[in-house]
C-alpha cells in the first residue's frame, strides 16, 4: 500500500486526468478502503482543495474549481515539452498570454529537477523563433469561441469577409483549427444553412451566446480536412492546373490539402489545381516539388517560368566568364 503522502499525491494525479470518480473506482485505483479513502479526502481538503462528495450506493467525489492548482505529476519528457510549448507560447500567435507564459515558465523552472534544467535550458539557447507567421487573435476571444464549442453554445458576432464587408452571423460553433499560421472556427451557419470556416482575426466586437444547439457531424469526416479543403478552393486571383509526373501518393505527403488538391490520372502522375495571389508563389511552389511538370493554365504563368528560367540560364552561363 502506498504511503500516506505518495497516496495523496496519486489522487491528485487522478483527479487531474478526470475531475469526477466513483468512490468505489477510486478505493481500487489506490488500493485503500472506503474508510481511509475518505481520510484522504478530507487532508485535500484540509490543504485547501476543493473536494465535493456525494453519499449513496453510487456516490463518489469530485474535484472543484479552486483558486490553487494541484501539483503537476509530468514525466520528464512531459516537463521538457510543456517547458518548451510555454517558451512557443510567449512568441505565438494569441494576443494576450505572452506574460502569462514567461510566469508559468519561471515557475515551472523553480521546481525542475537539475538533469532537467539543462535540457530546457539547452532549448531555450539554441530554438528560436522568428515570431508569429500569421495575424494575432486574442486570447479571451479564442477561450470563449472554444467554450461555445464545447457546451454546444450558438454564437453571434460581426464578422468581416475577405473583401472586408461585414455581416452579422449567428452560427452553432463546433471546432477551432489552427493551420499554423491562422486560426479558424469551422461552424454550421444557421442563416446560410451550410457548413462555414470563420478566420478568428476577422471576427469583431463582443461574442454574443444563444441557445444550445444539437452537434453535427463533421463535414468531410474531419473538421481540419474540411478546413484544408476550404482553403484550398479559395477565390485565389491566379488559378493554376499543372501535371505533375509522380505517382499521387508520393506527392500527397508534400503537398498538403491547404496547397492544392490533387486527382490521380494514371500510377506514374496526376493533376494538381492550385492557387495563390501570384503568380511568383505558384512558380516557386512547383519548383520545390522536386518533379517533372506540365503547365495546362493559366497561360500567365507558363511565359511567367519561362522568364524565370531565362534568368538563371543567363545568371549560371555568366559563372563560366567571371
Amino acid at each position: 500500500m502506498l504511503q500516506t503522502s505518495a497516496r495523496l499525491l496519486r489522487l491528485l494525479s487522478l483527479f487531474q486526468a478526470q475531475r469526477y470518480w466513483a468512490g468505489a473506482e477510486l478505493s481500487k485505483r489506490l488500493d485503500v478502503t472506503g474508510r481511509t479513502l475518505r481520510r484522504d479526502v478530507d487532508r485535500l481538503r484540509s490543504l485547501g482543495y476543493p473536494v465535493h462528495s456525494t453519499s449513496g450506493v453510487a456516490g463518489g467525489y469530485q474535484l472543484g474549481a479552486g483558486s490553487t492548482l494541484p501539483p503537476l505529476l509530468l514525466e520528464d519528457d512531459e516537463a521538457v515539452a510543456v517547458a518548451l510549448g510555454l517558451r512557443t507560447a510567449a512568441t505565438g500567435s494569441v494576443a494576450g498570454i505572452e506574460e502569462a507564459s514567461v510566469r508559468a515558465l519561471l515557475k515551472l523552472e523553480q521546481v525542475l529537477p537539475p538533469r532537467l534544467r539543462h535540457r530546457v535550458a539547452a532549448l531555450h539557447g539554441y530554438v528560436v523563433s522568428t515570431g508569429s507567421r500569421g495575424p494575432s487573435v486574442d486570447a479571451e476571444r479564442l477561450s470563449t469561441i472554444a467554450s461555445a464549442c464545447r457546451d454546444h453554445a450558438g454564437l453571434r458576432f460581426k464578422y468581416n469577409d475577405r473583401t472586408g464587408a461585414p455581416s452579422m452571423r449567428i452560427i452553432e460553433p463546433h471546432q477551432v483549427v489552427h493551420t499554423g499560421y491562422r486560426w479558424y472556427l469551422v461552424a454550421w451557419d444557421t442563416a446560410r444553412k451550410d457548413w462555414r470556416t470563420f478566420r478568428v482575426d476577422r471576427i469583431e466586437g463582443k461574442l454574443k451566446t444563444s441557445i444550445q444547439f444539437k452537434p453535427r457531424k463533421a463535414p468531410e469526416g474531419d473538421f481540419a480536412a474540411f478546413v484544408a479543403k476550404s482553403l484550398s478552393q479559395v477565390p485565389y486571383p491566379f488559378r493554376a492546373r499543372v501535371t505533375l509526373y509522380a505517382a499521387i501518393e508520393t506527392l500527397a505527403k508534400r503537398i498538403p490539402p491547404s496547397a492544392g488538391v490533387l486527382e490521380p490520372i494514371d500510377h506514374t502522375c496526376c493533376m494538381l489545381h492550385t492557387g495563390a495571389y501570384s503568380l511568383e508563389t505558384i512558380a516557386i511552389h512547383l519548383s520545390f516539388l522536386g518533379v517533372d511538370f506540365q503547365i495546362h493554365e493559366p497561360p500567365e504563368l507558363l511565359e511567367h517560368i519561362r522568364s524565370v528560367a531565362d534568368r538563371l540560364k543567363r545568371a549560371v552561363s555568366d559563372v563560366g566568364h567571371a
